[in-house]
């Protein structure tokens, strides 16, 4: 092993990087926007929901429960006829619609249980079953108010006393831009390993490479170290400048701890990239072939969904790849500030996996050299 030969193949491969517009598009793209875009276009809480009003009973409390519907959570509510309501839904300009019957004022204050039918665009999934339980609640508090004729809380016999830890306001985008970070950091280090093995093979510079006295180990490791150097920097430059410094996310515990996590991280998915890279022929069919991969891996492992709601076989399969484990450290660092007496498990986790990723790699990579 010739380390003045690994240091010279990995600059020749970031100046192959340097000259390729997409990639670096790309990669900019990842650490920046992307971040930015993932952790504001789909918030866990209701904003800006469109409402629509068929008030039949025009009455007093009719009317209470038409105000009730106010910005942030909704739009100003489109009052309409039975007609133009089933038209606004049919083409998608109101999520909800509330249909207020005839005599509903009259039968409340009777005593009876009139009915108000609310129509939701189940399509929006994002809104529809978050949207649906707080206009549950606002009609519900709004009639209860009416009849009582006053307005109060309710006095619980319990007192309970809610601490929001780590995330004290309960903002989405705490969470939603860290994600993206660890997403970013695992798709990147697949996608620019193997895209510079297959830039190899597509420019016909592979065979300079077998006439050359380098061994397959060394030309592995230029590429791991040169991408991962990239990536490395991109995941820092995302966590220090876009989302402590533009986003205002606070970061709990040691960024260099987790960029020693990302640089095992980087390793093993490197390794898996150069292993996928020989399975392709071409750009087109890495990409293919890295969504059938990188999709499970991210859906699986914990990113999007806790690892305690999927099936048990699941939770134990996906032990063996290196994003359950990366996921798992991540958080525990940036949410909870937990330090290498926590995370060491992982740390070493993620260490046999991309030791035995790498092994995998260098004997596919050595038949595919010659």
């Amino acid at each position: 092993m010739n380390l003045k030969t690994v240091w010279n193949l990995g600059i020749k491969e970031l100046r192959g990087l340097w000259r390729d517009p997409i990639m670096l598009v790309l990669i900019v793209y990842a650490f920046s926007l992307s971040i930015w875009t993932s952790s504001n276009a789909a918030p866990e809480a209701l904003t800006n929901a469109a409402i629509g009003i068929v008030d039949e009973d025009q009455s007093h409390l009719s009317s209470r429960i038409t105000a009730a519907f106010y910005a942030p959570y909704f739009v100003e509510p489109q009052m309409m006829t039975t007609t133009q309501m089933d038209a606004r839904m049919d083409a998608g300009l109101d999520t909800f619609a509330l249909n207020i019957p005839n005599d509903f004022e009259r039968d409340v204050l009777a005593g009876k249980s009139p009915a108000i039918q609310l129509n939701v665009d189940a399509t929006r999934m994002s809104q529809a079953f978050t949207g649906s339980g707080y206009i549950q609640q606002i009609v519900s508090a709004e009639v209860s108010e009416y009849v009582a004729g006053y307005r109060a809380e309710t006095a619980l016999p319990v007192g309970l006393a809610l601490r929001a830890r780590y995330n004290p306001s309960l903002d989405p985008k705490w969470f939603g831009a860290i994600s993206s970070v660890i997403q970013s950091i695992t798709m990147l280090s697949l996608v620019l390993t193997g895209a510079a093995l297959i830039r190899e093979k597509e420019h016909g510079t592979v065979e300079h490479l077998l006439v050359m006295p380098v061994t397959a180990a060394e030309i592995m490791l230029s590429k791991i170290w040169s991408m991962g150097a990239v990536v490395l920097i991109g995941a820092t430059f995302a966590l220090s400048v876009v989302v402590q410094g533009v986003m205002e996310v606070p970061v709990a515990g040691s960024v260099p701890l987790f960029l020693l996590g990302a640089l095992l991280m980087v390793f093993a998915m490197t390794a898996l990239g150069i292993f996928m890279a020989t399975i392709a022929g071409t750009m087109p069919q890495f990409a293919l072939l890295m969504m059938l991969v990188l999709l499970p891996l991210q859906v699986l492992s914990g990113a999007m969904t806790p690892r305690d709601s999927m099936p048990q076989i699941i939770q134990d399969i996906m032990l063996a790849a290196p994003n359950t484990h990366f996921i798992i450290l991540s958080q525990s660092i940036l949410f909870r500030g937990a330090g290498f007496d926590v995370v060491w498990p992982q740390f070493l986790a993620l260490l046999v996996i991309g030791s035995g990723l790498f092994w995998l790699a260098l004997r596919r990579f050595r038949k595919f050299l010659r």
